[in-house]
């Protein structure tokens, strides 16, 4: 009878063990570029679906395959960010909600950031309105568009050509005036230039097209408890299994717009090394749990080698740390078949 009953309560529980649910990775079979942000006791999360902007909403992220879906945006026919909707990220800033994207009009070298608002307390519902492009200084290429808060100034960050031709791709960082408007020059803190971040060859390419290109991409902030910014980005081709993470970082109260404020760490501290079902690990973006005491990196990988940059990454997260010096400790990538237990604190 016992037994009975705990079996019972195991079912009425949905797989949770004494309160505590757990989950295997990846969330989702197939979303690149993902992102997620705890407000108002739900989670809301992006990936890139390369032809619209679609918003998962829940209680529960390790429930994702079980959410609300909702398609937020859908690009014109035509036009400058008809084509290649890429990395979306949604933030709530003074107030009002805004996503961030990259787009082009079929054309890579056009690709570009552009802006979305919304004043609605729930980002699902409401009235989107373009906002425009995010017109970035030297108005180059530009694409993973991110924003974030530090000391009182908003500043943007993305991957973007110093020039026009293709070829390598580098961080820059821009202070902003509002949530849709850049000021002032760009600064490059981070270029492809370490012997770990040069796998860039591509299976193919077209006419005009370079045989290499060197990628630093995806960046992402994250504050250290001790006040320490980290930069944490993409490197290498996301065609290659070498993809993996970087970390930059500033002292606490840096001056982030002073090159020499940055430091960049020779290796990589996220890259998937004999995993079972986890490789190229990238373009992650990071959240709290509800209670707001753990801290979770959420990336996509390929479930096997070589599938390149194609429909076959998922999102997978997993919880991380901090080093008493403010660097974060993201441990290895975890295999597909290892049991997790949910961000606590509901």
């Amino acid at each position: 009878m016992r037994a009975c009953l705990l079996f019972v309560v195991c079912v009425l529980m949905g797989g949770r063990t004494w309160g505590q649910a757990t989950f295997t990775n990846p969330l989702l079979p197939s979303g690149a570029d993902p992102w997620a942000i705890y407000h108002d006791g739900s989670y809301y999360y992006m990936h890139t679906t390369g032809r619209d902007l679609s918003l998962w909403k829940t209680p529960d992220l390790a429930q994702l395959s079980q959410a609300q879906k909702v398609t937020i945006w859908t690009p014109p026919a035509n036009g400058p960010y008809s084509r290649d909707i890429w990395a979306p990220e949604l933030h709530f800033l003074a107030g009002k909600w805004y996503v961030y994207f990259a787009a082009d009009d079929g054309r890579n070298e056009n690709h570009r950031l552009y802006v979305l608002e919304n004043p609605a307390a729930d980002p699902t519902t409401g009235q989107w309105t373009l906002k425009g492009e995010l017109k970035t200084p030297d108005n180059k290429w530009a694409i993973d568009g991110s924003v974030f808060e530090y000391q009182g100034q908003l500043y943007a960050i993305w991957s973007g050509w110093e020039g026009d031709r293709n070829g390598r791709q580098d961080i820059y960082l821009a202070r902003m005036r509002n949530p849709w408007t850049i000021t002032g020059p760009r600064l490059r803190i981070s270029d492809p230039g370490l012997a770990w971040e040069q796998h860039g060859l591509l299976p193919r390419f077209g006419s005009g097209e370079p045989a290499y290109i060197l990628v630093n991409e995806g960046p992402q902030f994250l504050a250290s408890p001790n006040g320490r910014v980290n930069i944490v980005y993409s490197a290498n081709g996301c065609w290659t299994d070498f993809y993996a993470l970087g970390l930059l970082w500033a002292a606490p109260g840096a001056d982030l717009m002073n090159p020499a404020a940055w430091h960049k760490e020779p290796r990589p501290v996220f890259a998937a090394t004999n995993v079972k079902g986890t490789y190229a690990v990238g373009h992650n973006s990071f959240f709290s749990s509800p209670n707001g005491q753990q801290n979770w990196i959420l990336y996509h990988a390929n479930s096997l080698p070589g599938q390149g940059c194609g429909r076959e990454r998922s999102p997978r997260m997993q919880p991380f740390t901090f080093a008493a010096d403010g660097a974060p400790v993201f441990g290895d990538p975890l295999p597909t078949d290892q049991s997790l237990s949910t961000p606590t604190g509901r």
